[in-house]
């Protein structure tokens, strides 16, 4: 439904150097990390709190890719330009025992998506840089020479890729492409550039999402590239979207996923499909259930299936909790291989060299492991455990795997799995061992009506027991995510600040199985109010909250239960809204979920009192008594800011205390770091002003 708001340090980036270049030994320094990724969560030893100005030294690695051979892993690093106030991301790589740690590209421009050649000579990149036309046309296919040198561009494609992967001989690639915007340069007949866009002409049911915008009749189509000569051909055409292609291992066929079906914008029934690899063949469609069919599918190394995830019918959208499902490559039955499994499974799915099992990941009640499931079916293997989270996946031919791990104090960084041991591969975050961080706790309490919910529980960094402090209840968003033993900078930052953060999964959210996430279903702003409001009663009863000093706050569908729980209950004595709406009448339309409301609600003329009553905080502004803060971005097709406008204008007319933060030309997610600075330092004035009198 509704997406976190968490911050992050993210994308762009830069000119290349030669692989030899710049090693930087970490010997001892690896092993520190292999020490901490065995550790349990708790207070760092450093000696200062986290400051805001930390938010520019944090770096989110992702992306793991193991070269052929198993010796080297390349990776991104992304992080918060503080001097161009913009997001920058790097490509990096490191050896297998962990010594060396190379830095493949510098800024100013983007690189992203490291992708290895199959003998390993060359690294391919996505990047936008060059002349200024160039750049223009989106982010094109560099190769790199693993002998040194510059790396060369060799694709010039209006619209950019955004998708690539090689063909298992390297001759070729097949990438994924959006049409280009008829738009993005008009012209008159005479060659004159227009001075004013033309206008947005609307003809499809779901015609906005945040961050593209207005969509129009562009679609996403698959091209086969010839490395050698730069010629590209088309593989797909037509008014359907196609997305995630894989090669067979054979290279002879491709798969990818698309919806077909008369009108894709009213459902999510996307299928597998299998094309030859040539120009003008014809997609055969392996898979069809009724819901969603996806993620990246994935050939086993002997040809003869294809794993995919397959999600819940439409219904249940904003809902789904995916399965991991095989379906014959030349045709037939598909089977889920975790039936039994009650939990979210999420790619990459990885096939053991045999072809008999696949390696996967799961979300587990705080936490996120590596699985393994039998081609055959049966158990789910875990071969991670503890309260930590691993995300990517990537498999060396002695079946030992590259991955990113980390816990409630230490980022995802890569590492190195091997008999169940991780062993830390990278630590761009080091400088987090000068930070002293608080101890971050499993927690749990009961709802009114019985039900266990689980959460987390941030302390200061020099917490004493005995002592009552004021709290901060900060839910996530979604619904359906959860929070859970990964890093968080807010987190840390509001409990440097002095309070205690309670972070809550309500149901609704993911990691406590199906019937969890779908508690909710047509019902906002009930069952999670008793979730979010017991949470906090087993605060105050622990003895850590001073019950007189509560607050509350969150980002999307966290910021929509603030006001739900607000216009409930008036123990709370200060709020943070971000990016949330209340009437929720007003967002029919005018957000990015018209498929959600229709196959879950209702259309409003058909039921006008469910709407109504989900509308509860707008209907009921005038019993808030919470002093709240109001926060979202000014293109924000997720949740508009028109919903923040309302419940600002409604307790300003009512003479509660208020404010209204608007971030100019921003979507759902925050971009630039002067904003997220911004919006930190007013969380922690907001929250100090109110309960630290």
């Amino acid at each position: 439904m509704r997406s976190t708001g968490h911050l992050t340090a993210s994308v762009s980036s830069a000119p290349l150097r030669s692989f030899r270049r710049f090693p930087l030994a970490r010997p001892v320094l690896r092993r520190l990390w292999i020490v901490l990724l065995a550790l349990p969560c708790v207070a760092q030893a450093g000696t200062r709190p986290l400051a805001v100005e930390d938010l520019a030294r944090l770096r989110t690695v992702s992306d793991v890719q193991v070269s052929p051979e198993g010796d080297w892993v390349a990776y991104t690093v992304a992080g918060l330009d503080a001097e161009e106030d913009r997001q920058q991301r790097d490509l990096w790589m490191v050896s297998w025992d962990g010594v060396r740690r190379i830095r493949l590209t510098w800024g100013p421009a983007s690189a992203s998506k490291p992708r290895w050649s199959p003998v390993g000579n060359q690294l391919a990149f996505l990047a936008s840089r060059g002349e200024e036309k160039e750049i223009k046309k989106g982010p094109q296919v560099w190769l790199l020479d693993r002998a040194g040198g510059e790396a060369q561009r060799i694709t010039s494609i209006p619209g950019g890729v955004s998708v690539m992967s090689w063909s298992p001989d390297g001759k070729k690639m097949v990438l994924e492409v959006e049409d280009p915007d008829p738009d993005e340069e008009p012209e008159l007949k005479e060659g004159w550039k227009r001075k004013t866009r033309p206008p947005v002409v609307v003809d499809r049911y779901g015609f906005k999402k945040d961050s593209d915008g207005y969509l129009g009749a562009r679609r996403s189509h698959l091209l086969l590239l010839d490395v050698a000569s730069g010629k590209v051909e088309p593989l797909t055409t037509g008014r359907f979207s196609e997305e995630a292609p894989a090669w067979s291992p054979d290279g002879a066929r491709i798969a990818f996923v698309s919806n077909r079906t008369p009108d894709p914008d009213r459902n999510d029934e996307s299928a597998v499909f299998v094309v030859e690899a040539r120009a003008g063949a014809e997609a055969r469609q392996l898979t069809s259930h009724g819901g969603p069919d996806g993620g990246k599918p994935s050939w086993s190394p002997d040809g003869k299936w294809i794993a995919f995830l397959r999600g819940d019918e439409t219904k249940y959208t904003a809902y789904n909790q995916n399965k991991l499902a095989v379906v014959p490559s030349t045709g037939g039955a598909a089977r889920v291989l975790t039936e039994a499994l009650d939990r979210r499974v999420y790619g990459p799915l990885v096939w053991s060299r045999d072809s008999t099992s696949l390696a996967f990941l799961v979300q587990d009640d705080r936490a996120k492991y590596v699985g393994r499931v039998a081609l055959s079916g049966g158990p789910v293997e875990k071969l991670t455990s503890g309260r930590r989270i691993v995300d990517d996946l990537a498999a060396r031919k002695d079946g030992d795997f590259a991955l990113l791990a980390g816990t409630a104090n230490d980022p995802l960084e890569v590492a190195a799995l091997h008999g169940g041991v991780l062993r830390a591969l990278s630590a761009h975050n080091e400088w987090l061992r000068e930070v002293r961080l608080g101890t971050v706790e499993d927690f749990s309490s009961r709802s009114t009506d019985g039900t266990e919910v689980h959460g987390l529980l941030a302390k200061p960094p020099d917490f004493e027991t005995g002592r009552k402090y004021p709290a901060i209840l900060w839910i996530h968003g979604g619904p359906n995510m959860q929070d859970e033993h990964g890093f968080r900078f807010e987190r840390h930052f509001l409990a440097a600040r002095g309070f205690v953060v309670l972070a809550v999964n309500y149901r609704g959210g993911s990691g406590r199985g199906s019937a969890y996430q779908k508690a909710i279903f047509a019902d906002w702003g009930n069952k999670e109010v008793q979730d979010l409001l017991g949470a906090a009663d087993e605060a105050v009863r622990m003895g850590v909250v001073d019950p007189d000093r509560l607050g509350i706050g969150g980002w999307s569908y966290g910021g929509i239960l603030t006001n739900y729980v607000i216009a409930r209950d008036s123990r709370f004595k200060a709020a943070v809204s971000g990016a949330s709406s209340s009437l929720q009448l007003a967002m029919y339309g005018t957000d990015e979920y018209v498929l959600q409301y229709e196959s879950e609600l209702g259309p409003p003329w058909k039921s006008a009192d469910l709407w109504i009553r989900l509308s509860y905080p707008f209907f009921h502004a005038d019993r808030i008594k919470t002093p709240t803060l109001f926060m979202g971005g000014t293109r924000d097709f997720n949740v508009p800011v028109a919903g923040a406008e309302q419940m600002y204008q409604a307790l300003r007319s009512l003479g509660i205390e208020t404010s209204l933060v608007i971030y100019p030309d921003q979507h759902h997610e925050i971009g630039p770091l002067s904003y997220q600075r911004d919006r930190l330092e007013r969380y922690s004035a907001w929250f100090a002003r109110f309960l630290k009198p």
